[in-house]
């Protein structure tokens, strides 16, 4: 039997994104998929500049740019429109680039099979992951030291054993299942198309919005739902997801229609798939059980209202991922584990009620009140009001104020509705400034945890009481004027995903303040 520190069932980008902040980490992983290759349909291709962040810790920045399928010029921004695509009535949507300062990488646009390919390519240059294409996880039976994972490739199953297993594998994961992890349903009673698309007519069509990737078209009829549209390359490819009515199958309605309604207009398309599935959010009720966790899709689910997706799972990996080398490493306590779902599950429940269902009913109020064949002084009015609301945006900064392994915050819980601020906060993402000499910040941090402190006595005093707690710290006492300014603080605890832990202006007790960060660990007495 084959042995591993961590197995992960499923080796999509969350999977594979995990398998690579573990291995680097010196983890031993396996990660099991049964694709032989990523699957060629372009979902999850918006990637914040938190992903960004992301791929620069994993090694991948480089392999991501150069898989970009848009020219550098292109643009990726959105586009709101009403009834179809060539409305008169239209304004801009989604501009990421509006918090761009706050974070250290970019946004991006790569359809999920690229950034699963350059996320593959890296896993398999590192020793401590192996990768088993070709097999699926069947069933799991955990004791008090493990997890047994039995895995099958439709003609025979072997079983691996690991300290602990992640189920990575999907809204229908079989991990979450086996673990009799239950989930909470919110139904939306909408069954989906998806369709990918070929074009370069349309992409003629839409020059008229220069520097846009992304359209959405509200419609009364689907009373807040969407009509999406978005560009896999620039000229030709395209994907489309919109309701359609209930019975429908592949056979009996006509998508090409249902198109050329959306656009306005009849044009030239070749289909290269068509799909559907039910619109629905769906979050477990819990993220753990025993060994056992769940991260990505497994974990929650919902629409592709918002590109929250991919870019919920990716943080899933880089927050479970730390928190189980540290245990595995000896340094982190069992609260660290539990801080896992005390942590992500909050800020799920927080996207899919405060960012995705809140538009929906919000766009549905709005398309029921308002209408230029009712009053176009009123709708015109209400259209532009929408047009004002960078909400959306602006207010998603998932955060950790209220963890049990943070710097306290009375009443506070964690949540997507934050404010983004340079202001170093304890459970909010650490924002890019510069040492006294220069170096960006987050080019300093170390791979754990990381002190950046105003002056070398403070350094000291935490550099201490580390080596007590057998912690892994780097100090960096290099923090000048214009960085503390920014910062509001002297002192700031940052963690191994980039996020606060704590912050002062005096060193307090620096034993108390590193033990609650890595789970209640207490210091090895002296001697």
């Amino acid at each position: 039997m084959n042995e591993f520190d961590v197995i992960i069932n499923g080796g999509g980008p969350v999977g594979m994104g995990l398998a690579i902040e573990l291995g680097q980490r010196g983890i031993r992983t396996c990660v099991v998929e049964r694709h032989g290759v990523p699957q060629k349909i372009p979902k999850g291709q918006n990637l914040t500049q938190r992903t960004g962040e992301h791929m620069r810790a994993w090694g991948c920045a480089e392999g991501m740019a150069a898989a970009h399928p848009l020219p550098p010029d292109a643009g990726i921004g959105g586009q709101t429109l009403y009834k179809t695509l060539l409305s008169d009535h239209a304004h801009e949507w989604f501009n990421r680039g509006s918090v761009g300062a706050y974070y250290w990488g970019r946004n991006q646009r790569i359809p999920q099979y690229k950034t699963e390919t350059v996320l593959r390519a890296r896993a398999a240059t590192i020793a401590e992951v192996t990768i088993e294409y070709g097999w699926s996880g069947e069933a799991l039976e955990q004791d008090g030291d493990g997890v047994e994972l039995t895995i099958g490739d439709g003609q025979n199953r072997r079983k691996l054993r690991g300290r602990y297993l992640v189920g990575a594998d999907g809204a229908r994961s079989a991990v979450r299942e086996a673990a009799g992890i239950t989930q909470t349903r919110t139904e939306h009673d909408r069954l989906m198309a998806l369709l990918v698309f070929n074009s370069t007519e349309l992409h003629e069509l839409l020059q008229r919005y220069p520097g846009k990737a992304i359209y959405k078209v509200l419609h009364p009829d689907l009373e807040g739902y969407w009509l999406f549209f978005g560009r896999v390359d620039h000229g030709t490819s395209w994907f489309f997801h919109a309701p359609v009515p209930p019975g429908t199958t592949k056979e009996n309605f006509d998508f090409k229609a249902m198109l050329h309604r959306a656009v306005g207009q009849p044009f030239n398309l070749e289909f290269e798939h068509i799909g559907l599935w039910e619109l629905r959010v769906a979050i477990a009720d819990h993220y753990r059980a025993g060994r056992v966790f769940i991260a990505g899709d497994a974990a929650h689910s919902h629409p592709p209202y918002g590109g929250y997706g991919v870019n919920t799972g990716f943080e899933d990996a880089r927050n479970l991922g730390w928190k189980l080398a540290a245990v595995l490493a000896g340094w982190g306590g069992e609260g660290l584990l539990d801080s896992y779902e005390a942590e992500r599950r909050p800020v799920f429940a927080s996207t899919a009620k405060d960012f995705i269902e809140r538009y929906i009913e919000k766009d549905r109020q709005m398309l029921a009140e308002f209408s230029p064949e009712k009053d176009m002084k009123a709708f015109l009015a209400a259209w532009g009001e929408r047009a004002k609301d960078t909400w959306d945006v602006e207010a998603f900064e998932p955060n950790y104020e209220g963890s049990p392994i943070v710097d306290p915050v009375e009443g506070a819980t964690p949540s997507a509705i934050g404010s983004h601020l340079h202001d170093a906060r304890a459970g909010h993402h650490l924002s890019p400034q510069n040492l006294a000499d220069g170096t960006p910040v987050f080019e300093a941090l170390g791979p754990d945890f990381t002190l950046l402190a105003a002056d070398p006595r403070s350094a000291s005093v935490f550099e201490a009481a580390a080596r007590k707690l057998g912690l892994p710290l780097k100090t960096v006492a290099e923090l000048g004027e214009e960085a503390i300014a920014a910062y509001g603080s002297q002192t700031i605890l940052v963690r191994p995903d980039g996020f606060v832990a704590w912050t002062g202006d005096s060193v307090g007790d620096a034993g108390a303040i590193l033990s609650r960060a890595i789970g209640g660990v207490t210091p090895t007495p002296a001697g």
